[in-house]
């Protein structure tokens, strides 16, 4: 849902509507503090439901024991993505980083306590990773405060956050359907797997491929975060060459680094799983998911950055459409007839999920190369209006 504020206060910063980037921090994180309250149930009962979904007893005790200290970084994610946002609709970016590194030392000499000295187990982790994200949220929003350089950007809290909710609401659920059925295709895929034979084998191997990926990942959602910034700001300016540009640079430059990084991963594919564990038997497993992580990762070199350039544009909503049709529609089914059909196991589950990519890369890839983007101005600049009379409704009244 916090993707919205992205669109909005990245338009009106290149529209010049300064004042309005606060107005939007307050009214997202509100809504996101909302909705954060029945998830948070979601989180409580995590047991029962994953004994209900099929997963057995051993792993859905030790999930839900890690889901339980996770219960306070869903209060600390829905203050901190339109935070980010903030910060990322003016170009600002270093002071987020600096924050995150000094607390990543911090967590990591945290966990290691939690887990290893203090003897806390999974729980210890979980509620030492929430408190991390409590810390960075806190740093971040008290840098915004006291900072000159938000003077025309942030001037304190305001009754206008609680006007306007339900139509920010309207798009907001947009970007949660979007981002979240992405996200949830991964974690399905995650509990299919946990249905198949000798489930610990193909779960540690799919473990250690979905964090190389996720590493690798964490790259193209920097290029994702940039293109989303650079493509909203030149819209709400009335830049439509510049927008274009934008998306054509940031989206080879993606690709490239992750070629790169595909090069480096198959030429380790029989040792890099000894960096997770010491277990020739998952190497093994891992060693024969390597080329369709390859795959995965060049696909995510431009699905990510396509994602940002929809977010920029404001087309939460018809991407939304594409996820539910290309992950759920073609990846999980697709994913689950390879793997107990055809007996593929992690293999087939992982084949469906690039199915399912490849389908969405290929749609987004014809969409945004088609773009008329001084159209897409256009609808930037009467979105901006939109909102901005929203804003003197509120005064007049």
């Amino acid at each position: 849902m916090g993707s919205a504020v992205e669109t909005l206060c990245g338009q009106a910063y290149g529209a010049h509507q300064y004042e309005m980037l606060g107005v939007y921090l307050q009214r997202s994180t509100i809504l996101l503090m909302a909705t954060a309250i029945p998830l948070m149930f979601l989180y409580i009962f995590s047991k029962s439901l994953l004994i209900l979904i099929g997963q057995s007893q051993e792993i859905a005790e030790a999930a839900s024991l890690f889901i339980y200290g996770l219960i306070p970084q869903i209060f600390a994610y829905a203050a901190n993505f339109p935070i980010q946002k903030f910060l990322q609709a003016q170009s600002i970016v270093n002071p987020s980083a600096y924050i995150a590194t000094v607390m990543l030392v911090v967590h990591v000499v945290l966990t290691w306590l939690a887990l290893y000295v203090w003897g806390w187990g999974l729980l210890g982790g979980s509620l030492v990773l929430s408190f991390s994200w409590w810390v960075i949220v806190g740093a971040q929003f008290l840098y915004i405060v006291k900072s000159d350089r938000f003077k025309e950007t942030w001037t304190g809290f305001s009754i206008q956050a609680f006007s306007g909710l339900w139509d920010f609401f309207k798009l907001s659920i947009s970007s949660a359907v979007m981002l979240c059925l992405e996200v949830w295709y991964f974690q399905v895929l995650i509990l299919i797997t946990g249905l198949l034979k000798n489930p610990e084998i193909a779960l540690d191997s799919m473990a250690v491929c979905s964090t190389i990926l996720g590493w690798v990942m964490m790259i193209s959602m920097g290029f994702n975060a940039a293109v989303s910034v650079r493509v909203s700001n030149e819209l709400g300016a009335g830049h439509p060459k510049s927008a274009a540009f934008a998306v054509a640079v940031v989206t080879l430059s993606s690709f490239v680094i992750c070629l790169i990084c595909v090069v480096i991963i198959l030429a380790l594919r029989h040792v890099i799983s000894y960096a997770f564990t010491d277990g020739e038997t998952v190497a093994n497993a891992v060693s024969e998911l390597t080329p369709l992580l390859a795959i995965s990762i060049l696909l995510n070199g431009i699905q990510p950055v396509l994602s940002g350039v929809a977010v920029g544009c404001g087309w939460q909503a018809f991407v939304a459409y594409v996820n539910i049709g290309c992950y759920y529609v073609v990846g999980v089914p697709l994913g689950s007839l390879l793997a107990f059909k055809f007996d593929l196991g992690a293999k087939g589950i992982w084949s469906g999920m690039i199915g399912g990519v490849t389908m969405q890369t290929l749609i987004l890839l014809w969409v945004t190369f088609r773009t008329d983007w001084n159209v897409e101005v256009e609808k930037a600049r009467n979105r901006v209006n939109q909102w901005k009379h929203k804003k003197d409704e509120h005064f007049i009244n």
